[in-house]
C-alpha cells in the first residue's frame, strides 16, 4: 500500500508541475479572474492541506509557517483578494511544497495503517491525492480564462463524425444501491449506500453536443424565456447570456477560444462551460429535463454496487476520457470511448465532461461529515447544483461512479456540460 501511496503523491505532483513548468512566474502570481484564485496560492494551498493532514495531524510536527495557517485557508479569504495576501511567489511555493513532500514520505515509511479511521486503508493520503488533483484541475480552468496562457502544445481539434448512436436510452426503474460503502477513498458525501426506488425513465446516450446546442441557439433559445425558470431568466439577462462561455460566431460559423487558441467549433464534441440555468433552459426547450442525481448514477451503475460504469476495472483511454485525453486540452467526440460503455446502454459518463444534474447537493441518510465538515457539510443544500462523471481534465483517483462534484448554478468556467432525461410515460419535468 505504502508503495502504491508514495507513487499516487508523486504523480499528482509531477503532472502540476508539467502544467505549471511553461507559466512565466508572473502569470502564475497574478488575478485571472475573480473567480479564480492566483496560481502560486493554489501550490502553497494544496502544500499546506497536505502538512496539515500528513504530517500535523499523523505525527504532530510543528508548522512551517504559522501565518500559513491563515493564508492558504480556503474559506478566510475570498478568491478575489487573495492577491492582496502576503503570498509565496510562485519559486517559494515549489519549494514550500517540495519540503513538505520530503518529509511526508519520510513519515509514509513509518506509518502503521488500519490504527485509525483517517489512516484506515490510507484514507488520508487518499484523500490529500485527489485534493491535489482536484485542484490541478482548478488550475486548468484559470489557465483556460486567460487569454494566452503558455501551455505545452496541445492538439488541434478536427472534426468528427457522431458515432452511430440511438438519442436516448431507456433505463428501467425499481429499487437500487446508491452511494458507497466499500470504495475506501470516497468522500464523506458519498457515503453511505443506500437503495433509493426510481421510476422508469429516459436518458441521452451522450452529453449534448456542440452541434445540438447550436440549434437551441438558432432557434432563439436565448431570447424566448418560456425555455427558462425564473431565477435563470434573471441570470440570463444580467450576465448577458448569449451562448456558452467562450464561443464566438464569425462568418458564418461558430468559434471557440480554447487554451488561446480561437479555432472553429467541434460539432461532435460535448457543449462545455455553460452554467446550469443554460443546461435546464436547452433540456426545456426539447421537451425534456435534466436528469436527477439519482437517475444519473442509475444510469451509470444499474442499481449496483459498481466502481465504474462498465464495472471495476480501472479507468483507460478505451473507456474514459479523463486526462487520457490532457494532450488535446479537450473532451473529444462524444461516443468515442465504446468500451465505457454502462450496463444501461450509456455512454460517456465518466470523463468527457462534468455534467449537471437537477438535484442540489444534500446529505445521503445518515450522512456523517468525516474527517472535516468543510469538505462537505458547509456546502450542504439547494444553492448548489450536483455535477457528475468528471471532465476530460479529471484524473482517475478522483473519478467513480459515485463521485459527487458541486457548484453554483450560474457557474461556467469549470468544465461542465449536461445531458437531459424524461419521464418514461412521457415528457414530464422535475
Amino acid at each position: 500500500m505504502k508503495t502504491h501511496i508514495a507513487a499516487e503523491l508523486e504523480g499528482a505532483r509531477a503532472r502540476q508541475l508539467a502544467l505549471l513548468d511553461p507559466i512565466p512566474p508572473h502569470d502564475q502570481s497574478a488575478q485571472v479572474s475573480a473567480l479564480m484564485s492566483p496560481l502560486c496560492w493554489d501550490i502553497a494551498h494544496v502544500a499546506h492541506y497536505e502538512e496539515l493532514w500528513l504530517l500535523r495531524e499523523l505525527v504532530a510536527t510543528p508548522p512551517t509557517n504559522p501565518r500559513f495557517d491563515d493564508v492558504y485557508d480556503a474559506f478566510r479569504h475570498p478568491r478575489a483578494t487573495r492577491t492582496q495576501l502576503d503570498l509565496l511567489d510562485p519559486a517559494e511555493a515549489r519549494q514550500f511544497a517540495a519540503d513538505v513532500r520530503k518529509r511526508v514520505l519520510d513519515v509514509l515509511d513509518t506509518i502503521t495503517f488500519e490504527t485509525t479511521p483517517l489512516l484506515a486503508d490510507g484514507y488520508v493520503y487518499g484523500m490529500v491525492v485527489q485534493h491535489e488533483q482536484q485542484h490541478i484541475e482548478t488550475m486548468l480552468a484559470t489557465l483556460q480564462l486567460m487569454e494566452n496562457p503558455a501551455v505545452p502544445d496541445i492538439a488541434s481539434t478536427t472534426p468528427d463524425d457522431d458515432a452511430e448512436l440511438p438519442e436516448e436510452v431507456l433505463v428501467e426503474g425499481g429499487r437500487g444501491v446508491m452511494g458507497t460503502g466499500s470504495e475506501v477513498w470516497a468522500y464523506d458525501n458519498e457515503r453511505p449506500a443506500h437503495e433509493v426506488d426510481l421510476a422508469p425513465f429516459w436518458i441521452d446516450t451522450t452529453p449534448v453536443t456542440n452541434a445540438a446546442y447550436a440549434e437551441f441557439i438558432a432557434a432563439g433559445g436565448y431570447a424566448d424565456p418560456r425555455w427558462w425558470s425564473a431565477a435563470g431568466w434573471d441570470w440570463r439577462q444580467e450576465a448577458r447570456l448569449e451562448q456558452p462561455q467562450f464561443w464566438q460566431y464569425d462568418a458564418g460559423r461558430w468559434w471557440r477560444r480554447r487554451f488561446g487558441r480561437v479555432e472553429e467549433l467541434p460539432p461532435s464534441e460535448p457543449v462545455q462551460h455553460v452554467c446550469w440555468y443554460e443546461a435546464d433552459a436547452y433540456a426545456r426547450w426539447r421537451g425534456k429535463r435534466l436528469p436527477t442525481e439519482a437517475e444519473w448514477e442509475r444510469a451509470a451503475t444499474a442499481g449496483e454496487s459498481r466502481r465504474y460504469p462498465w464495472g471495476d476495472a480501472p479507468p483507460s483511454p478505451a473507456t474514459a476520457a479523463l486526462t487520457f485525453d490532457e494532450e488535446r486540452f479537450g473532451p473529444g467526440p462524444v461516443g468515442a470511448h465504446p468500451a465505457g460503455v454502462s450496463a444501461s446502454g450509456v455512454h460517456d459518463l465518466l470523463g468527457g465532461v462534468w455534467e449537471w444534474t437537477a438535484s442540489g447537493f444534500n446529505g445521503y441518510p445518515g450522512f456523517a461529515p468525516f474527517p472535516y465538515r468543510e469538505y462537505s457539510a458547509v456546502f450542504l443544500g439547494e444553492d448548489y447544483k450536483v455535477l457528475r462523471g468528471g471532465s476530460w481534465a479529471t484524473h482517475p483517483s478522483a473519478a467513480r461512479a459515485t463521485f459527487r462534484n458541486w457548484d453554483y448554478p450560474i457557474r461556467r468556467q469549470i468544465f461542465a456540460g449536461f445531458r437531459c432525461a424524461r419521464d418514461a410515460a412521457g415528457t414530464g419535468r422535475a
